[in-house]
């Protein structure tokens, strides 16, 4: 399996982000039935606060990784990375679930507020979390299926400065988006 990967992975990144994807708009457009997942009310009102949490952790981690890339700490590089992804899959996997059985979070605030400064934010966050998809299963194929000394042979590293920064960017406005539906202009 690893080395199939290896040799397809442009193909393997695009197969997990239109099922990435599909999932992420699925959830939020209503066509994953809720009928069908256990509801746990208390889960529900704790994750947005804790994908909060795992937002500025991955912001942390992120940051820790490129650090230690620049550092030219491969393996700390490696395992940073893989735990930022991590985190950021756990909160994909719980934000999905909340939107899948209550949909996108209601905005309370003004309506002038919510057409011109919420929602276009919010546009933008999603639109750049939907770009690092799949630069981020692209540069983790290869950071997972490649030998340490044959990567700098790939585009991971031209591709990984850009997908980290979007990544950065899109989980800061991420948390921009949080604390204004949730603390500014709660419903």
């Amino acid at each position: 399996m690893k080395q199939f990967i290896h040799d397809h992975v442009v193909l393997v990144s695009a197969i997990l982000s239109i099922v990435s994807l599909s999932l992420v708009f699925g959830a939020a457009g209503g066509y994953i039935p809720a009928e069908y997942l256990p509801r746990s009310d208390p889960l529900l009102r704790v994750i947005p606060h804790f994908n909060a949490v795992l937002s500025i952790l991955a912001i942390f981690t992120i940051l820790k990784g490129v650090s230690h890339i620049r550092n030219k700490d491969i393996d700390r590089h490696n395992k940073t990375m893989l735990l930022a992804f991590i985190i950021f899959a756990t909160f994909l996997v719980l934000y999905l679930y909340r939107v899948a059985i209550l949909g996108p979070a209601d905005f309370g605030g003004p309506e002038n507020i919510y057409l011109f400064i919420y929602l276009p934010f919010l546009a933008i966050h999603i639109f750049l979390a939907v770009i690092c998809v799949p630069l981020l299963f692209y540069v983790l194929t290869i950071g997972l299926t490649y030998e340490p000394t044959d990567i700098p042979n790939t585009l991971h590293r031209k591709i990984g400065k850009i997908a980290y920064k979007l990544w950065l960017i899109a989980f800061i406005m991420g948390s921009m988006v949080y604390l204004m539906a949730y603390h500014i202009f709660p419903a």
